[in-house]
């Protein structure tokens, strides 16, 4: 199983040590992750927005503990053959937290994760908008999730919010302080410009991996330009699929035939992406009768 890992580990920083930058697909369960796999995407996304949706139907407020995160990457790792590069918060505490969370999310199989800087949960009394942690305490949380490391292909992700929360220079001094400490990659998120991005960009010397980015500087050609090498897109595939799910059972419960629903996986698509031939053949030849060599 750790060969396993390790491939997929080393395909993230392939990727990251090349020549362009990639799309990943967001994923949030065993079936979503393959479909990511058979549609051709190099690596998955696994927010924990979408896998707090997906297992307590709760909004992000970091009310899912790391045991159901590990839990449900866990599924998806082992469903599929897709690297995965996970979302970990804020590693659910302090540094001694973020040691745990790496441990437990590189036993779950994941190819990269990433730390980031923000004070979470929301505090009590506070204003709506996020605030980071201070320069110090983050840098002890990247030292700490690098510490914790035992699979050294695994990937480790610094990550700040500080171009939306603070300041570009902030976030500057910040991405700095995280790449001397030894992290393979700075995950940026709140950039809007290109003005923005190309300051970032001549900070540091390790690739950049992006959030959800405006259309300005979404273009591939220029991103890559600018040492970034995964640009996410969200996480919309999963309010894609509670609107079709939402309208199939609003159908259902309007009086539509089951049969007359549109828009549902076909047989074939649901037999290959469930891995129902593996399991038939499993059956003949573990559960069937043997003749009697007699």
């Amino acid at each position: 199983m750790s060969g396993r890992w390790t491939q997929r580990r080393q395909a993230v920083r392939t990727i990251l040590n090349g020549n362009e930058c990639i799309n990943p697909g967001s994923v949030f369960d065993p079936i979503s992750g393959r479909i990511a796999q058979e549609l051709g995407y190099e690596v998955g996304i696994i927010g924990g927005s979408t896998i707090s949706l997906a297992v307590l139907g709760a909004p992000d407020l970091i009310v899912l503990t790391l045991t159901e995160f590990a839990d449900q990457v866990k599924r998806i790792s082992r469903a599929c053959d897709l690297p995965l590069l996970v979302d970990a918060d804020h590693g659910y505490g302090n540094a001694l937290n973020v040691m745990r969370t790496v441990d437990e999310l590189e036993m779950a199989g994941v190819a990269a994760l990433s730390i980031e800087d923000t004070i979470l949960p929301k505090q009590f009394d506070a204003d709506s908008k996020a605030k980071l942690i201070d320069r110090e305490e983050g840098v002890g949380k990247m030292r700490a999730a690098i510490a914790a490391r035992r699979d050294a292909d695994l990937v480790i992700c610094g990550r700040t919010s500080a171009p939306a929360l603070t300041s570009v220079d902030d976030a500057c001094a910040r991405i700095r302080a995280y790449e001397s400490v030894g992290v393979d990659a700075i995950f940026l998120v709140g950039v809007k410009t290109r003005e923005q991005l190309d300051q970032l960009a001549e900070a540091v010397s390790i690739p950049l991996i992006l959030g959800s980015t405006p259309p300005e500087i979404a273009d591939l050609s220029y991103l890559t330009s600018r040492n970034v090498r995964i640009s996410l897109q969200g996480h919309r595939p999963f309010a894609a699929g509670v609107q079709a799910l939402y309208e199939a059972l609003s159908a259902l419960k309007s009086g539509t035939a089951p049969a007359d629903l549109q828009n549902v996986a076909p047989p074939e698509m649901m037999d290959r992406l469930t891995r129902k031939s593996e399991y038939m053949a499993a059956l003949q030849k573990f559960l069937s009768r043997l003749d009697d060599p007699s």
